[in-house]
């Protein structure tokens, strides 16, 4: 069990509206002040989606890569650019994420239904983000949505080799419709099929909406990691929506501590990581 937890923040994500979520960091200003406010509070890595002047979800590359040097700039946080995207956007953009030169990037280790939409993620397409990966020196978090996920990521790290750095790490994204429910069966589960992975591999865990607390709770006590943030999470307890991204990273901090786990600093997880 690690002595420490490594908590990551997704401040944005690509599915609720700025309209119907005012709170949700949409502009550059707004995510690095979100950053630093996350990574005062105990955040060591950053899962960036971006958006548009209109707050729709991009991959547009040039604001990409001024969000990776704006946040670099402000912050020691570890940059991890989704490679997911929105469940619309082409493969050719979700592979170019890479040119914008991230610490890490996410892939995603298979196709699933995500509520009305499916979120495609063919064979091919894993191999070629995991080896382009592997090129460029960017660390993967491979997305584990479901646990024949976990089959491919082992079928995935026999043919193709260890990711850069050599330590495969792992989040567990539960509780979307058409993935494995956000409950504590299903992370003991998932945690017990990483067995069949290589030595050492390490897992966050993200509850969606209403299983965020569960989740939170079940990896600290199986010895994993935290995600949270309002991309997974738009209200705080029933009823109440969430303020900022700095509540919920409190909370998830909390949780750690009180778990005996503090939260790593960037440094202590760049090492956990292999960056």
């Amino acid at each position: 069990m690690s002595t420490g937890t490594l908590i990551t923040v997704a401040p944005t994500g690509a599915e609720s509206a700025k309209a119907e979520v005012p709170a949700l960091p949409v502009t550059l200003d707004e995510l690095l002040l979100t950053a630093k406010e996350c990574e005062a509070l105990g955040a060591a890595v950053i899962h960036v989606h971006i958006r548009d002047d209109e707050a729709r979800p991009t991959l547009d590359q040039g604001r990409l890569r001024d969000t990776v040097a704006a946040l670099r700039e402000s912050t020691d946080l570890i940059v991890q650019l989704s490679s997911g995207g929105a469940v619309t956007d082409p493969e050719s953009a979700r592979l170019a994420v890479l040119d914008a030169g991230p610490d890490m990037a996410s892939c995603t280790m298979g196709t699933l239904n995500f509520g009305d939409d499916v979120f495609l993620n063919r064979w091919e397409f894993i191999v070629d983000l995991h080896t382009r990966m592997q090129e460029r020196g960017i660390v993967p978090e491979y997305e584990i949505f479901d646990l024949g996920h976990l089959t491919a990521l082992q079928r995935l790290l026999g043919k193709y080799g260890l990711p850069h750095g050599g330590h495969v790490h792992v989040d567990f994204v539960m509780g979307v419709p058409g993935g494995m429910p956000g409950t504590t069966q299903a992370l003991v589960a998932a945690h017990q099929a990483l067995r069949d992975l290589p030595e050492g591999t390490t897992f966050s865990a993200t509850g969606i909406g209403r299983s965020t607390i569960p989740v939170l709770l079940a990896s600290l006590s199986a010895g994993g990691h935290l995600r949270v943030g309002m991309e997974d999470t738009v209200t705080y307890a029933k009823g109440q929506p969430v303020e900022s991204n700095m509540q919920l990273v409190a909370r998830a901090v909390g949780f750690a501590q009180l778990a005996q786990r503090p939260p790593l600093t960037t440094a202590e997880a760049r090492t956990l990581l292999g960056l």
